[in-house]
């Protein structure tokens, strides 16, 4: 997975909210596999897939990237919970495994878009620096995963940041802010779109609901893409008076949303006193389990 980036100076701008965490050691897998939604057994070294981890009550804690970087050696690029912080909510599971969990002073950066040889391709520059497609239905990007004071750092855009989170809502990446943290399942969150669980792995926290809402028929809300003024997270959306749903995560500038509604909510729908309506979901974010 090596390539030559020739990243120039200044190429990468890096994107706020994110963090990579390292797990590491023979047990690294096993330890994932345990812990997270997704298969991580399934995952080849040089890949990568969305995955996350769940309350025992099935309700998503953090969505993620998971690298498989190398063997026995993986990276969670976590967009919107601080490594720090999710590291100390996981070792208390670790117990007698040999696994560490680091959180690494990387940035994650918006730069140029390589080719790709399959879309979960994880390309390394041989300098420290790996690269993700994040590209989708409305053209290539690419997320660099790049160690600080990497000399393709460029400073903040406050305009990149906001295309790049604009983008991950359109393509229905929902982007958690903590308010938003245990309140929805995967099926809610219409993770089955991103191929971010699995129904077929062993036990995992969570795996009951998720396995009974898939085989019961029982995911009656699902994410819709909203467009509005002044939409904001925990905001209700209403249809005739009566709430229908949840806006999960907004644009900075509130005048696009994802948000979580019942799949029998009308058409005609309010957030705020203000009237909303539905945009469609872009394509091309899912990557293979």
């Amino acid at each position: 997975m090596s390539f030559k980036p020739n990243l120039a100076a200044n190429a990468c701008h890096p994107l706020p909210g994110h963090g990579i965490l390292e797990v590491s050691g023979p047990d690294a897998a096993a330890f994932l596999q345990a812990q997270a939604m997704n298969d991580v057994a399934a995952l080849a070294p040089g890949r990568w897939h969305w995955n996350g981890l769940l309350t025992p009550k099935g309700r998503v804690i953090a969505l993620f990237a998971l690298v498989h970087a190398a063997p026995s050696r993986f990276l969670m690029v976590l967009p919107d919970f601080p490594a720090e912080e999710l590291a100390s909510r996981m070792k208390r599971f670790v117990f007698r495994s040999k696994v560490v969990l680091q959180p690494l002073p990387w940035v994650a950066a918006a730069g140029p878009s390589p080719a790709f040889a399959a879309a979960d391709a994880v390309l390394d520059g041989g300098d420290g620096g790996l690269a993700l497609d994040m590209g989708g239905e409305d053209g290539p990007r690419c997320l660099w995963l790049l160690p600080s004071g990497h000399p393709s750092l460029a400073a903040p855009d406050a305009a990149v940041a906001s295309a790049w989170h604009a983008a991950d809502l359109a393509h229905g990446l929902p982007r958690l802010p903590e308010g938003q943290r245990e309140a929805w399942t995967p099926q809610m969150l219409s993770l089955e779109r991103l191929a971010a669980f699995s129904l077929k792995k062993g036990c995992y926290p969570g795996q009951e609901i998720v396995a009974r809402t898939h085989y019961l028929g029982q995911a009656k809300r699902g994410l819709v893409r909203l467009a509005g003024e002044s939409l904001q997270p925990g905001l209700a959306v209403d249809a005739a008076g009566q709430a229908v749903g949840t806006v999960v995560c907004a644009t900075g500038d509130g005048r696009e949303a994802l948000a979580v509604l019942g799949a029998d909510a009308p058409g005609d729908l309010a957030a705020g006193g203000q009237p909303c309506r539905r945009l469609p979901l872009r394509e091309g974010l899912r990557r293979p389990a």
